[in-house]
């Protein structure tokens, strides 16, 4: 799947640059919690946060034919309660590392950019860390984007999924669905949490009719069994009226820099991607449900 690439610089104010180099994401470290802040600043900014208005971004990008259709600009908000042992971006784990952003600045790009939405069949992706820990700025973006006729995504675990409103999820156009094993004990090792809230939030949102495509990851050793991978196929299988895709996705070592920057214990160094072949018969699990895979 080919894709184009553009990042812009997060931080009190967002960069102007339009589509030009660099093509990789810029991670700021943010200043939240830092000893210069005084109680009324912070109070402030947790006040802002709760009516929406503010959000802690890891970053923002231009992307093509990836987290939704055509042209997205993808927001990746910091802060997230799994703790994924193949996560590429450990930098969003915490809320307070990211960088404090007006919902106003990001609603300005989403304006200039419309006429490419329209053009390409794109929109507004939410993504993390986890978009649900921040419901409240989440919210205002989706609702402006559908003021202007944009198409709406948000990309989660659906670990939070209760948090999310049927008025929330009016808001969303569609939902990229990490399910990240089929086994509760797997889930488990691999996350720090539990898979079922998973299994409601689709149950959920099939039964509003809304869109999924479903985000599997195929880790050897963890995630390849012929046996989880059905069981996965078995849980995505209930929401099919639902599901209009199954991006199938290879475990690969692109964050192992950042765990280590980060002095985090990255578990998985010594897993390989897997092999064209095995990534393959996966696919085929799913599709041998009569699923689209991708």
């Amino acid at each position: 799947m080919s894709s184009t690439t553009v990042t812009l610089e997060t931080g009190s104010t967002l960069g102007e640059q339009d589509f030009a180099p660099p093509a990789s994401r810029h991670a700021g470290a943010g200043t939240w919690g830092l000893g210069e802040q005084t109680e009324f600043e912070r109070s402030q900014q947790l006040a802002l946060m709760r009516a929406g208005k503010l959000g802690s971004v890891h970053s923002w990008e231009l992307v093509t034919a990836v987290d939704g259709p055509g042209t997205r600009m993808t927001v990746f908000m910091n802060g997230c309660p799994l703790r994924c042992l193949y996560c590429h971006n450990p930098d969003t784990f915490n809320m307070k590392d990211g960088q404090p952003i007006e919902a106003s600045e990001l609603i300005k790009k989403l304006k200039r950019y419309k006429k490419v939405f329209r053009s390409t069949g794109g929109g507004l992706t939410i993504s993390g860390g986890e978009v649900l820990m921040q419901r409240a700025f989440a919210w205002n973006l989706l609702m402006s984007a559908k003021s202007m006729g944009i198409h709406t995504c948000i990309d989660t675990s659906g670990f939070l999924g209760a948090a999310a409103t049927d008025d929330f999820l009016e808001s969303v156009d569609l939902v990229l669905l990490d399910v990240k094993s089929g086994d509760e004990k797997i889930y488990r090792a691999l996350t720090g949490r539990a898979l079922q809230p998973t299994i409601d939030f689709g149950d959920r949102l099939t039964a509003l009719g809304k869109e999924i495509w479903i985000r599997f990851v195929v880790v050897p050793g963890y995630t390849d069994s012929v046996e989880n991978v059905e069981k996965v196929a078995d849980i995505v299988s209930r929401w099919r009226t639902a599901v209009s895709r199954v991006e199938v996705l290879p475990f690969h070592q692109m964050g192992t820099d950042k765990w280590k920057s980060l002095g985090l214990d990255y578990k998985l160094e010594d897993v390989s991607p897997p092999t064209k072949e095995e990534t393959e018969r996966v696919r085929e699990q799913f599709r041998a449900r009569g699923l689209t895979v991708f």
